[in-house]
């Protein structure tokens, strides 16, 4: 079965720090590039970081300094360490994959996580 399960949400406090997981099922390989997107009440989702088979990241000008993300290729797992959270991060946050393989075939179209509540209070 194809999926992709995130886990690490979770209600902190201002200033706290939170890891986001988002294992990718087995079925899928030769991922190019991992992703983590956000979305709030009220407003289209976002991205907030993603990062290449190479090891290139690219952060949203909103996380920079505060978020890290990372991969494991063994592990088909891509991680999001949260910093210095604000309460302006809180959304539900969403794996996402792009370019990758199942079985013989090679895709080019996203696959989504069910997606993790964050919330951070004032």
């Amino acid at each position: 079965q194809v999926q992709l399960v995130e886990s690490g949400g979770g209600l902190v406090q201002a200033g706290g720090s939170l890891r986001l997981s988002c294992v990718v099922s087995e079925s899928i390989y030769g991922i190019n590039r991992m992703g983590w997107y956000r979305q709030a009440p009220g407003k289209q989702r976002e991205l907030v970081a993603d990062i290449t088979s190479g090891g290139r990241t690219n952060y949203a000008d909103s996380v920079k300094g505060r978020f890290t993300i990372s991969r494991d290729n063994a592990k088909n797992t891509v991680y999001l360490q949260m910093n210095s959270l604000k309460p302006e991060d809180t959304a539900v946050y969403y794996c996402n994959v792009e370019g990758y393989s199942i079985g013989r075939a090679r895709y080019s179209s996203p696959l989504w996580g069910q997606g993790t509540q964050v919330t951070v209070s004032s």
